[in-house]
């Protein structure tokens, strides 16, 4: 479970990537709600994360529909967890916007590896 854990992180600091580049182009660039940009940014990643996780980090084979959905949503709950993150931090406590979505990351990774582990990917782990 420790290298499943590993490996996952791995492709979640892929994800992390993705997340802020897309979250700092409609946020900064294109002027998007920086909670929309946010979610844009969110939802990318975690498309990105599954196809990863589904390859490298649990080697599956289950039904792709089925499990992506489980997948999504895992992430919506992570989303939905992710938000509320934020805007406690960056909204009502004025943390650096950035900084809260960091946070906001480090709980949601370990919310979305346990659900992985134990309901979306469960058959192939």
């Amino acid at each position: 479970m420790i290298a499943l854990f590993i490996k996952f992180c791995v492709v979640g600091g892929s994800g992390v990537a993705v997340d802020f580049t897309v979250t700092y182009i409609c946020k900064e660039l294109l002027r998007v709600n920086r909670y929309l940009a946010n979610a844009l940014g969110f939802a990318t990643a975690a498309t990105s994360n599954y196809i990863l996780n589904r390859l490298w980090t649990f080697h599956s084979h289950n039904n792709i529909p089925a499990e992506y959905a489980k997948f999504v949503g895992i992430a919506l709950v992570g989303l939905a967890i992710n938000s509320a993150v934020i805007y406690l931090l960056a909204g009502k406590l004025k943390i650096h916007f950035y900084l809260s979505k960091l946070l906001a990351i480090g709980v949601v990774t370990v919310w979305n590896f346990l659900m992985s582990y134990l309901f979306a990917f469960a058959a192939s782990a």
